[in-house]
């Protein structure tokens, strides 16, 4: 069996800015090893689909990286325009297709800032995330992807 880690390329797609993330079973079905460049972590399929559901699972880890990319890219504006936001959050939400299970019926995000932040700052800061997040905007563009088996 070849795992990823023995792959020594796994992308066809030419890029001077490629990132890769490798993911492999554990002996726990449903729990898998999650590794991106040196950081690691455990993730679990749904229990709903027979994983332990214990740890972070992939539907969150999607959330989880909107969130991340717009709290940065805002930080981000912030730092640049010298602006104190404060104390800034995103709140990433998704409701599973009832009829399509493939699929999610939506994604949501919900940005707060301190009340101290005006509505024009505010929008502003969210422009240059949904401005500049690759994964924001490869979702609501319903972006190209591609799979493929490893070869031995």
């Amino acid at each position: 069996m070849t795992f990823l880690t023995d792959l020594i390329e796994i992308s066809p797609i030419p890029s001077d800015d490629v990132t890769t993330v490798r993911a492999e079973t554990t002996s726990t079905h449903g729990r898998f090893i999650v590794s991106a460049n040196a950081k690691h972590f455990v993730s679990d399929a749904r229990a709903s689909v027979g994983g332990p559901g214990e740890a972070v699972q992939a539907g969150e880890l999607l959330l989880s990286a909107l969130a991340s990319c717009g709290l940065g890219l805002i930080q981000a504006h912030a730092n640049k325009k010298d602006l104190d936001l404060g104390r800034i959050g995103i709140a990433t939400s998704f409701k599973r297709h009832a009829d399509d299970p493939s699929r999610y019926d939506y994604i949501r995000l919900l940005v707060s800032f301190d009340s101290h932040v005006s509505e024009d700052i505010s929008n502003a800061c969210i422009r240059n995330f949904t401005d500049n997040c690759p994964i924001y905007n490869t979702l609501r563009r319903g972006g190209p992807i591609s799979i493929e088996r490893a070869k031995e």
